[in-house]
């Protein structure tokens, strides 16, 4: 039979209780902690813009069968139905929805994170990931929880979180490629360093519904910008929208989409931007790989088979160019 699901503050209600509290729970499946299979170090990267199926199937295998932990600062369960009955091979699915940074230190909340077979970060505003999360027990027990040889993942806000470099977009106003080339030195382009130190993500800054937002070229501004900071590794994912990576703990990757459109955009420097205040950017020869279901991908070398497309492109005075 459907099991009631009732978040934890209207449970506080039901008992008496009067104070709100700082997250929401929500499980479906059975509350006993699963006896899982074996589980993989991997990532699920996924750009929004709908899920894919068979890119949750398998994370679903790499998290053992076992219990899958959804994290959002938004939003309800819904995604709580959709593995645990529409994908299926998973022995529950709980998710927690914050509402203040206490909670991501809270008892309760760090021991079901901490159980986790599989922990997937869903869509909403990254700037409240970083707001409520940054410094916090529950970011060091996502790392933890990798590192253990468990799968991680994120969609729309929640993948733009997951590298070592990350758009917080902490500032108001849509940043579009425009305004990024324009001047790359814009307040609304707020970068973070190091929220969650994952190897696999190494000197990766992602960003998403890449094609259909038009984000080349503001993923271009935030790699000109990191080059400041001289990381020895650096490079951006753009995922399009409807279409996910999915990294295997040794760095191979496949690439799943719900479009025969859809792939994974690979942007590697290979030179230093050109960069002033009050100046648009000039950055030249960033190689840009498509990587589609067709390809085959090694994240640690950089490694593309049969990609669908590679070239050059620069941005001269804020002007995008190609070359083969």
């Amino acid at each position: 039979m459907p099991r009631l699901v009732l978040p934890l503050c209207a449970l506080l209600l039901l008992a008496g209780g009067h104070a709100r509290a700082g997250f929401d729970r929500y499980l479906t499946g059975r509350a006993a902690d699963a006896e899982a299979g074996t589980t993989s170090g991997a990532l699920l990267l996924a750009g929004g813009g709908g899920d894919v199926d068979d890119a949750f199937r398998w994370f679903a295998r790499r998290a053992g069968g076992g219990d899958i932990v959804v994290l959002r600062a938004s939003g309800a369960d819904g995604y709580n139905d959709y593995l645990h009955r529409e994908i299926g091979g998973v022995d529950s699915v709980e998710t927690i929805v914050f509402h203040d940074r206490e909670s991501a230190s809270a008892p309760p909340v760090l021991e079901i994170i901490s159980r986790a077979e599989g922990i997937f970060i869903a869509g909403g505003d990254q700037s409240r990931y970083v707001r409520f999360w940054a410094g916090t027990p529950l970011a060091a027990l996502l790392e933890e929880h990798v590192r253990r040889g468990r799968p991680l993942g994120g969609t729309s806000a929640g993948l733009a979180v997951l590298g070592q470099f990350a758009f917080s977009a902490r500032e108001p106003g849509d940043l579009t490629s425009p305004l990024a080339l324009r001047d790359p030195f814009d307040p609304r382009i707020t970068l973070e360093h190091d929220f969650l130190s994952i190897d696999l993500l190494r000197g990766v800054i992602t960003d998403t519904h890449f094609m259909a937002r038009k984000r080349l070229g503001r993923a271009l501004a935030f790699l000109a910008r990191l080059q400041e900071a001289g990381p020895p590794r650096l490079l951006a994912l753009g995922i399009d929208e409807g279409t996910a990576l999915c990294l295997e703990a040794d760095g191979t990757g496949r690439v799943l989409s719900r479009s025969q459109e859809g792939a994974v955009w690979l942007l590697v420097p290979t030179r230093p931007a050109e960069l002033a205040r009050g100046t648009a950017l000039t950055f030249r020869d960033v190689r840009v790989v498509a990587i589609g279901p067709e390809s085959d991908f090694n994240l640690q070398r950089l490694e593309v088979s049969r990609p669908r497309a590679s070239s050059l492109v620069s941005c001269i005075d804020g002007r995008l160019s190609q070359t083969p």
